[in-house]
């Protein structure tokens, strides 16, 4: 049974996924460390859909990214979605077809390319150093290549661009937020917030956490997170409220599922929580259209 309760994943212990639950998990796309035995992941069609992957240029080389809109004529509005520590699997292809069903167009860049494919790694470990290898520069540098070749695209509406990620991802929309004008909105899901300790995952010192830059957010985020978080504390979740009003950021703000694990999202472990999922969702979309990031298809509620 998978039980992961960490914010940038999970240690090696919070798994145990029997041989025939990896040849599972290998099929069906998902990430092999980190999915449950017990998951019915939410799967969704493609149908009225245009689905693909691309390759976006940035300075050193071109990085896939896959790309999930409407079939149809007209520009839409963008989400980028920024994965969790496993990378560009099946469930961040699934947001993503979440997403253009709704009307959006969404855009997954795989920001790990050059390191590996942590959906195809085992061992926890080697995730680990796959994940710690890609700079926080290399991943701007990557998000703003992926804002550029977006925006380039004749069914893309390039002045209603919004961002969204997990875990890891999650941390990652707090710092773009606050270098990249493009954005509109962003919606972070259960990211860290404060550094680690030196030796710690992500501990290098050059590295920096929302808490850190709070007060640069340029885009407001909606922080979405877990009450029994094993790696996001309360305090820090506080801290981070608190530093919104402080900086006046007062288009930003702070959800807590007090009742909800760390991942509570991710319909694939056995941390998803339904209830919390579906009204952090629409809290996201609701924070989107609010901020002018919405599909002419949007109902409120």
């Amino acid at each position: 049974m998978l039980t992961p309760t960490r914010p940038e994943g999970s240690e090696p212990q919070d798994f145990h996924l029997s041989r025939r639950g990896l040849a599972a998990a290998v099929l069906a796309g998902y990430a092999l460390s980190a999915r449950s035995a017990q998951a019915q992941p939410i799967v969704t069609d493609a149908a009225g859909l245009v689905t693909e992957m691309v390759q976006v240029e940035t300075p050193d080389r071109a990085i896939p990214a896959f790309v999930a809109r409407p079939a149809a004529r007209g520009r839409f509005p963008v989400v980028v979605v920024i994965p969790e520590v496993f990378g560009l699997h099946e469930y961040i292809r699934d947001i993503c077809r979440r997403l253009a069903k709704l009307g959006y167009v969404a855009i997954s860049p795989d920001l790990f390319v050059r390191q590996g494919d942590p959906s195809k790694v085992a061992d926890f470990a080697e995730v680990r150093k796959i994940v710690g290898e890609a700079s926080e520069a290399q991943v701007m540098s990557d998000v703003a290549s992926t804002l550029t070749f977006i925006k380039a695209q004749t069914y893309a509406d390039k002045a209603k661009v919004a961002m969204t990620g997990f875990c890891w991802g999650g941390a990652i929309v707090w710092l773009a937020s606050t270098r990249f004008p493009d954005l509109k909105a962003g919606a972070a899901w259960y990211g860290r917030l404060s550094a680690p300790k030196p030796g710690e995952f992500l501990g290098e010192t050059n590295r920096n956490w929302p808490l850190q830059v709070v007060g640069r957010l340029g885009a407001p985020v909606i922080g979405l997170y877990a009450g029994k978080d094993g790696g996001i504390p309360v305090s820090d979740v506080e801290a981070m409220r608190a530093a919104l009003i402080a900086a006046r950021k007062s288009t930003s703000e702070i959800v807590l599922y007090p009742d909800s694990q760390h991942g509570f999202h991710a319909d694939y472990r056995a941390s998803y929580d339904a209830t919390a999922a579906s009204d952090a969702w629409n809290r996201m979309l609701a924070h989107f259209a609010a901020n002018g990031v919405r599909p002419k298809s949007y109902r409120a509620g």
